[in-house]
């Protein structure tokens, strides 16, 4: 179990990071996303990591010893990807990212796979309510999305 510096630490990540920031992408993919087949995961994994990341504020918390063991994406006033790896989550690394979010970056809505139970009932915790549905997530695919807004 990696440890973090007291408070932790959140710090802007850069594009040498992307590399190990889909690293941390994917292995928590696999640990939450269970309704994804291995296709789906190879089709995001080049996305993220030549489109996405570089389409949002992007932002990391490292371990002690260095490696990134979370991060989130901002784009606007929207969540737009937080992502922690399995062997940092139940620390409240996402409750540190989701409170710097609201607070300094004025994040207000996030989308949510409606297959990720955890992370509905994580964000509502956060005070995010479910104000529409979509049957398809943004790339047409069969992944129903709660889009949630803090209220």
């Amino acid at each position: 179990m990696p440890s973090f510096s007291n408070p932790v630490t959140i710090e802007l990540a850069q594009p040498p990071d992307y590399v190990e920031i889909v690293e941390v992408w994917e292995a928590s993919v696999r640990a939450t996303h269970h309704f994804l087949p291995e296709s789906d995961i190879q089709y995001f994994k080049p996305l993220i990591f030549n489109e996405y990341l570089k389409a949002v504020h992007l932002e990391c918390i490292r371990s002690l010893e260095g490696a990134i063991v979370g991060f989130m994406g901002v784009h606007d006033d929207s969540l737009e990807m937080l992502f922690i790896h399995p062997d940092a989550r139940g620390q409240g690394l996402g409750k540190v990212f989701v409170a710097h979010a609201i607070k300094d970056l004025g994040v207000k809505r996030v989308d949510v796979n409606e297959q990720n139970p955890q992370a509905v009932g994580f964000y509502e915790h956060m005070g995010f309510q479910i104000i529409s549905r979509s049957e398809t997530d943004g790339m047409g695919k069969p992944y129903p999305i709660l889009h949630m807004k803090l209220f």
